[in-house]
């Protein structure tokens, strides 16, 4: 279609720089993917295990109040000093609410931050019970329009396809062998300790 000047229409170069923003978008999070090892079998409820004890901090799952869903929010992470908290939509299918986890836990693996995290932004007057002198970071997800959002969204998409791909198969014979020998898991990797 060609250009006509309307404020709808996307001139090539524009087009242009959108593919190259989520190209980067894209290699942003494969390292960060590309920094974790998924467990095997996969489960939300294991990478929030694995992902609490290599952080040193527990990490807590808890459905959203009726109050803070109704507000718009589906999601939130809340980090204190000494925990993580993740807050997930409770009237949703189990997949929805599995997606809304990874999305927080790519938050806190991007270490996101939120401008009105002291505060605690409108999300604080929805839990009375938080103390928000112990409130590191607030994240709620409305929406997917900041960069923020939209890296949080597809590390999370990304966790999903990796986690959803097939295990490679154990090496046997000879490299099986080598491979339990050296203490490598046939990806090259030296398995994680546990």
């Amino acid at each position: 279609m060609p250009y006509t000047g309307k404020s709808t229409d996307r001139t090539p170069l524009e087009r242009h720089r959108e593919r190259e923003r989520e190209r980067e978008l894209c290699r942003r999070c494969r390292t960060v993917l590309d920094g974790i090892r998924l467990p095997r079998p996969f489960s939300v409820a294991a990478l929030c295990r694995q992902l609490s004890e290599r952080r040193g901090r527990p990490l807590h799952l808890h459905m959203l109040p009726a109050e803070v869903a109704t507000a718009g929010a589906c999601g939130l992470w809340l980090a204190t000093e000494t925990d993580d908290h993740i807050f997930f939509e409770r009237r949703t299918t189990r997949p929805h609410q599995d997606h809304i986890i990874l999305h927080e836990i790519a938050h806190l693996l991007f270490d996101h931050h939120s401008a009105g995290a002291r505060d605690g932004g409108a999300l604080g007057g929805l839990l009375p019970d938080l103390d928000l002198r112990l409130v590191r970071r607030l994240l709620a997800r409305t929406s997917y329009t900041t960069d923020q959002e939209r890296e949080a969204e597809m590390l999370a998409s990304l966790i999903r396809t990796e986690a959803d791909r097939p295990a490679a198969p154990a090496a046997s014979g000879v490299l099986g062998g080598l491979e339990a020998a050296l203490g490598v898991d046939g990806t090259g990797e030296i398995p994680a300790a546990g």
